[in-house]
Parts: structure tokens; C-alpha cells; sequence
């Protein structure tokens, strides 16, 4: 067995007793004693026999065979005076490998279970290799390098309670030399390696594996710090908040059950909202904490109870103890709290408010099965992490609130990350005046000189659909009246009659108002007539068609709505898919060159980019910039077309899309308008883009009935003969690629209202 170890290491190790036995020796010709000469010449005469003992050896079986030598030859570094107090073994350096154990560390073990196996916390195998090496340093070069890192065994106890251990280690018996492979390195090299500390690469280079030898034993003494160790663990999970992301600490209860050494512990918390005078659980705890008792509080009681009791904690903020709720007066076993209680097999418990500044904060509770389990003695172990808990819960306030901000500043406006560096600047130029006591004025946030780039996927048909779908519905909702007042009695007559006037107007010559008429015939006479139906005695049949029909009505609009849903669930799915699809391409578009994207989603998604200089002041800009974004747009909208072909057979109602792009040479101005929040075309002149760009959805091909746009097709609209070179290079490029096919049209588009000029062509997507 060459290496005792487990992990790698740049030790060769043997367990040998030699240093302790030159003690021995030591003292059987030097000491004045007699007593202590024949003691140490008694131990020595009883290992004269097994040299093993002395020079070493690696075999552990050894270790049991010489069991009872081994205990002699320790029993003054082990004293059975104190084997039931101390925890104490012998050892091998920085191993797992123990024996000649104090009764207490037998005990221990035994508790912990006959499968459980002693490990090092918190120390992986690189880091365990560099402090071998250390251990060289200190030992062989004498170097005091200050490398005493505190090391701990984690053992559970017959409860199950995790208890933590210090170790403090004697290597008095352990020695450290060099292997004639060793490398001994000089001390610009020790100094250079002790500036690396997390190399581990590099230390092994001049540590090779096996390379030194050690040799000896060493005694290990164990201390219970579990209190200490847990509330270290409490403080570091409160402390650690990711404000990306927000997760739970899934040992948080299992710290707590050391902390308290309480085997069953639940614990639950609430944030006290202040606004609504209300509390409120934690979502990333929600499935981790049992909040039994203050379930039962927010549910129970009725708001002025609760407002009161609030009131009253904000004065009065001691928390409420109850080692064993059988010890609990008769008059409050009566109240229903207290089934609560025994509902959930609470037998102890502490509630504590968290107040500070005399404000509530919120309110934690600690409940176990388990009767004595809290006391004062308990409560006061709180103490130690109260000022914690503040801190956490100020901090988690605070990367809630920077969330929320985040999610409005992403989700609500129009702020994109290209622009914010301007906003920026001035919410600093006002910021700094507002400090200096000076009177700054806003200023507008504009930006010059942009070339524009848009482009549209569109849901093709969707308002004829939508049209086509609310008459179903509507036909179908009246098909269901049809038959429940069949089944009525003469009062429905009237009811069918209008039913029948609205049919016919539904299927032959609608109005604008119909509908609105049809709602108001449904919500002020038949439904209410239906709903008395149902109090009344009716034949089961008529009350199973009525209460099926209800199921089928929409509550906001009182209308059949399950076809036009199933339109517009279709729709959400399209929009969803076809915007994510953009905005992940725009990371790429972004690194070509930083410009203000926005898009919008209805029928089909519409973006528009914006790029300029003046977006990017520091980057040097140049015409190229604007080609590889075309590019990059006709690229992403072919990569949105084949997406939608990949998922289009999944949504509810098929439906088709068609995508253009449109080419417009000409520089705009944009600026962000304060009244709403959002940037827009900043100019009379400008505005001339946003008119092409509103009338080409609905734009057809010249002395035709044909649009532009066509499903499967994707259509660039253009001005010139340039543009139309550029794009042909595009196609050209992507017809390669087999992105697109080899159909290209080249089309006039129609005379628009004021718009002459406009070419197009149109390619199939492969």
C-alpha cells in the first residue's frame, strides 16, 4: 500500500511510534525517578519485539493486531482519567484513519452509525494537496507560514442532529524528509509558490505526488463547537443573497436543528408589509418553511384583529415561549388556536417578532413535536444572530426592490441598454445640482442623424379569422339557449324570439353594434332568468344544460368564448416564439454594433433598429456597419419563417405568417417622448417614414389584386436600383446556404396615398 491517503498527496506515509519511543528511551537513562525509569523501560522491553512498531509500516491490519500494545505504549498521552470527558484518538496526519480512540470518541461513533465514515469538512483534493505542501514548509524549512486553517469533522448524533468538531492537532510524533525524487526547491521558490496558493499545477510541479515521506503519528483532539459552527453556517446563509438569483438554502433547517439541538424543527417566517398592513410569505421558501401557526394568524382572524395585533407588536415585541404546550392554562387549551396546535403535533414553540425602530419587520416561528424542546434558555441563543437577521432581511428588501426595478425598467419602458449610458448622464448632471442645491433642468433625449432599419413578420388573415371564430361562438352559444328553453316552459318564448331576430342578423347582414346588443339581451334578461332556474325547482335535465352552458361562458364578456381563445392562445404562442427569436439574435446584432432596438407585438411582431454614431459616440462608425446589420435582419426574420414552420402544426388554430423588410436610405431623428415614456420619429420630415412603414402591410403589388406579402415568402421593399443590388447580394448569399430558394421576384408596388416608387421582391423560404 504505498499511499495511506485517500487523495493525492506528496507524501509517502507509514505509521511509526519511533519518536515516541526515543522518548521512552529518554527517560529510561536520563530521568531521576525510579518509578518513571521502569515504566519507560517496561513499555520498551514489551516492543523490543516488533520493530514494525518502530521503523514504520503501512499495513492498518497492524493496527488491530497490535491493539492492546498500542493502548499501553499511549496510555500516559491518553489518561483513563479523563476517557469519558476528552475526544481524543491517535492518527495519521490529515487522514481518515484513526484508532486508540477515548471512550467519548468511541461513543461518538458508535452514535453516528456503523456505516458512517469520518470525513474532513469543507476540503477539496486540490486543497488538501497544497496544505501537504504547506505542512513541508512548516515541518522540513521551518518556514512559518501561518497555514494553521481550522479543520472539522462533521458527526451525527443518535438523533440525528448534525454536531460539528474542531480538531486540534499534536504532531510532536511526526516527522517530514525528502525521497531521493524530491525536488528541493530554493526559497525564491518558496516564496513564489506561497504567492500562489491556489496553483495547484504549479505546487505539484515541485511537490510531485509521493515524492516525501512522513512518518509517525499524530493525537487529535476533538472539541464540540456545533452552536459556533452553526451560527457561522446562519450568517454566511443569510449574508449570501444572489440578486440574480434569488434561491432558497435547502440546509437552513438542518442548521437550525444544530443550533438549537432540536432533532424535529420546523421554522417558518413572514415579511410584515407595512402598506397593507399584512403579512407576507417568502416565495423562494415557500415549499422549505411551515409557517403552521402564522397560517393560522393571517387566515383566522379578521384585518381590524390583525391591525391591532400589529399595532401592538410595533410597542410591545416580546416574543412568546412555550416549552410544552400540555403546561398551558385550561382557558387557553379552549381557544382554537390551540387545536391548531395539536391539529399539527406542535408540543413546543417560540414566535418572534423582528422589530426594529419600533417597526415590525416580521415575524419568525420555530415549532417541533417534540415537548422542552424551546425554553429561554433557547430564545436566548437568538441574540447572537438577531442583528443578522436584520441585515438579511434589509438586504433581501432591497434586491427585491432593485428587481421589481428592473423588471419595470424591462417589461414597462422603453429604456434600451444601447441609450440608458444618455439618461444616465443627465440623471447625474440633475443628481449632482440637486446635492449642490442648484435648480437643473431635465433635458430632452434625442438622438441625430440615425439610419433605420424595420421589418415585420405578420399574422396573416387574423382579423378574418378573429371575425369568422366570434360567430361560431355566438352560433353555438345560441344553439345552447335554443335547447334549454325548449326544455322551459311558455315564459321563454319571448326569449327565443329575440334569439331568433339575432341569429339571422349574425348570419346575414351584421352590425357594428350586435354583438353589444346580444351581451346586453344576455347579462340584463336571459342570464338572470337562467340563474333563477337553477334556485327553483327545475327537472334535473334542464339544471345539468343550464349549469353546462355557464361553464362555457365567459365571466367578463357573458359570451361563448372558447374559439376566439383558442385564436388568441394560438397568437401568444406565435408572438412569444417569434420575439424570443428576435431578441436572442440581438445579442449578436448588438456586438456588430451597439444601436437602439424596439419591437412590438399584436397580430404578428414588428422591430425597428436604430443606428447611428450618435447611439455610440465612442466607437468608430462607417457605412459597412449598416450592411451587416441588413444582412443580419433578413438572416434573422428567414430564421424566425423556419421556426414558425417547426411549431406551426402544435397551435390551436392554424394560422400563417408573412415577413417584409423595408429599406429606407434617408437619416431620422428620434426622441424620447416624457409624456409617453417612449422614443418616437422626432420631426415633420420623418414622420414620412412612419407613414410608408404603417401603409405597407396592406399594400399590393402594382395592377393587381395580390399583396405583397405572402406566407412562406419573405418581401423587401425598397427605393432605387441600389437597394435592390444590396439585397440581391443578401439573397444571393442565403440562397447558398440554402437558407432561401431560387424564385426571386422583382416587383413594382402599387401608388400608396402621397408614396410613389416604392419596389419589391419577394423569395420563398427554403
Amino acid at each position: 500500500m504505498a499511499n495511506l491517503y485517500k487523495k493525492d498527496a506528496p507524501f509517502q506515509v507509514y505509521i511509526s511510534f519511533k519518536k515516541y519511543l526515543d522518548v521512552l528511551e529518554h527517560i529510561r537513562y536520563n530521568d531521576r525517578l525510579e518509578y518513571r525509569v521502569n515504566y519507560a523501560k517496561s513499555l520498551l522491553d514489551k516492543t523490543k519485539n516488533f520493530q514494525e512498531l518502530r521503523e514504520g509500516f503501512q499495513d492498518i491490519s497492524l493496527l488491530e493486531k497490535h491493539e492492546e500494545l498500542i493502548k499501553l505504549l499511549l496510555s500516559d498521552l491518553f489518561p483513563t482519567g479523563l476517557t469519558n470527558n476528552e475526544i481524543k484518538a491517535a492518527s495519521i496526519p490529515l487522514s481518515n484513519i484513526t484508532f486508540n480512540y477515548t471512550e467519548r470518541f468511541k461513543n461518538i461513533l458508535k452514535d453516528a452509525g456503523k456505516d458512517f465514515e469520518i470525513e474532513l469538512r469543507n476540503i477539496d483534493d486540490d486543497e488538501f494537496y497544497v496544505f501537504c505542501c504547506c505542512l513541508i514548509l512548516q515541518t522540513y524549512y521551518k518556514k512559518d507560514i501561518k497555514s494553521s486553517l481550522p479543520f472539522y469533522y462533521d458527526i451525527p448524533n443518535r438523533l440525528g442532529i448534525m454536531k460539528h468538531y474542531k480538531i486540534t492537532v499534536n504532531a510532536d510524533f511526526a516527522e517530514v524528509y525528502p525521497t531521493e525524487d524530491a525536488k528541493i526547491p530554493s526559497e525564491e521558490v518558496v516564496d513564489m509558490l506561497l504567492e500562489n496558493l491556489d496553483d495547484f499545477k504549479l505546487w505539484k510541479r515541485y511537490f510531485p505526488s509521493e515524492s516525501w515521506v512522513l512518518k509517525g503519528f499524530t493525537i487529535v483532539s476533538l472539541v464540540d463547537c456545533t452552536s459556533e459552527v452553526a451560527l457561522s453556517d446562519l450568517k454566511s446563509s443569510m449574508i449570501s443573497i444572489d440578486p440574480e438569483n434569488l434561491a432558497p438554502d435547502e440546509n437552513l433547517i438542518e442548521i437550525f436543528k444544530s443550533y438549537f439541538d432540536v432533532p424535529q424543527l420546523n421554522f417558518g417566517l413572514m415579511l410584515f408589509n407595512k402598506k397593507d398592513q399584512r403579512l407576507e410569505k417568502l416565495p423562494i421558501y415557500e415549499n422549505l418553511f411551515t409557517n403552521h401557526i402564522l397560517d393560522f394568524w393571517i387566515n383566522t382572524f379578521d384585518d381590524e384583529t390583525r391591525k391591532t395585533t400589529f399595532t401592538n407588536l410595533n410597542h410591545n415585541s416580546r416574543p412568546i415561549v412555550v416549552s410544552n404546550i400540555e403546561n398551558l392554562d385550561d382557558e387557553v387549551k379552549s381557544l382554537p388556536s390551540f387545536k391548531i396546535l395539536r391539529d399539527n403535533n406542535i408540543n413546543s414553540f417560540m414566535v418572534i417578532p423582528i422589530v426594529k425602530d419600533n417597526e415590525l419587520l416580521a415575524i419568525m416561528e420555530f415549532t417541533s413535536p417534540l415537548a422542552n424542546s424551546f425554553n429561554g434558555l433557547k430564545l436566548k441563543k437568538m441574540e447572537f444572530f438577531s442583528d443578522m437577521i436584520l441585515f438579511s432581511l434589509n438586504r433581501f428588501s432591497f434586491e427585491k426592490n432593485y428587481q421589481i426595478e428592473a423588471i419595470i425598467q424591462r417589461e414597462y419602458t422603453s429604456i434600451h441598454d444601447s441609450v440608458v449610458w444618455k439618461f444616465r448622464n443627465e440623471a447625474e448632471k440633475y443628481f449632482n445640482a440637486s446635492l449642490a442645491k442648484k435648480i437643473y433642468t431635465l433635458k430632452q433625449i434625442s438622438f441625430k442623424n440615425l439610419t433605420p432599419l424595420f421589418g415585420f413578420s405578420d399574422i396573416r388573415s387574423s382579423s378574418e379569422k378573429r371575425f369568422n371564430l366570434m360567430l361560431e361562438d355566438l352560433n353555438q352559444q345560441m344553439d345552447c339557449l335554443y335547447e334549454i328553453f325548449s326544455l322551459t316552459n311558455s315564459e321563454s318564448e319571448k326569449y327565443l324570439l329575440a334569439l331568433e331576430i339575432f341569429e339571422n342578423e349574425l348570419n346575414n347582414e351584421i352590425k357594428a353594434d350586435s354583438e353589444q346588443r346580444f351581451q346586453r339581451l344576455l347579462r340584463d334578461e336571459i342570464h338572470p332568468y337562467l340563474q333563477a332556474k337553477l334556485e327553483i325547482k327545475s327537472s334535473s335535465e334542464v339544471k345539468a344544460k343550464i349549469k353546462d352552458y355557464f361553464a362555457q361562458v365567459s365571466s367578463q364578456s357573458d359570451l361563448f368564448y372558447n374559439n376566439r381563445k383558442r385564436l388568441d392562445d394560438s397568437i401568444t404562442l406565435v408572438n412569444r416564439k417569434l420575439a424570443d427569436v428576435l431578441d436572442e439574435a440581438q445579442i449578436e446584432a448588438q456586438q456588430i454594433f451597439p444601436h437602439y432596438y424596439e419591437r412590438f407585438k399584436s397580430d404578428g411582431v414588428e422591430h425597428t433598429l436604430y443606428i447611428g454614431q450618435n447611439i455610440a459616440p465612442d466607437l468608430h462608425y462607417h457605412s459597412k456597419i449598416v450592411h451587416k446589420l441588413r444582412y443580419w435582419q433578413l438572416k434573422t426574420i428567414c430564421n424566425m419563417e423556419q421556426e414558425f414552420r417547426n411549431f406551426k402544426k402544435n397551435l390551436p388554430i392554424c394560422l400563417d405568417i408573412a415577413s417584409l423588410i423595408f429599406v429606407y436610405n434617408e437619416k431620422i431623428d428620434i426622441r424620447f417622448r416624457m409624456d409617453e415614456k417612449k422614443f418616437d420619429v422626432d420631426g415633420a420630415y420623418n414622420s414620412y417614414y412612419e407613414i410608408i412603414k404603417k401603409r405597407l402591410d396592406k399594400a399590393h403589388v402594382k395592377n393587381s389584386t395580390e399583396r405583397i406579402t405572402c406566407p412562406g415568402k419573405i418581401t423587401i421593399v425598397y427605393f432605387g436600383m441600389e437597394n435592390q443590388r444590396e439585397y440581391l447580394d443578401y439573397v444571393n448569399r442565403l440562397q447558398k446556404k440554402a437558407v432561401l430558394k431560387n424564385d426571386v421576384e422583382l416587383l413594382r408596388v402599387e401608388d400608396l396615398q402621397g408614396i410613389t416608387g416604392l419596389l419589391a421582391l419577394r423569395v420563398s423560404i427554403a
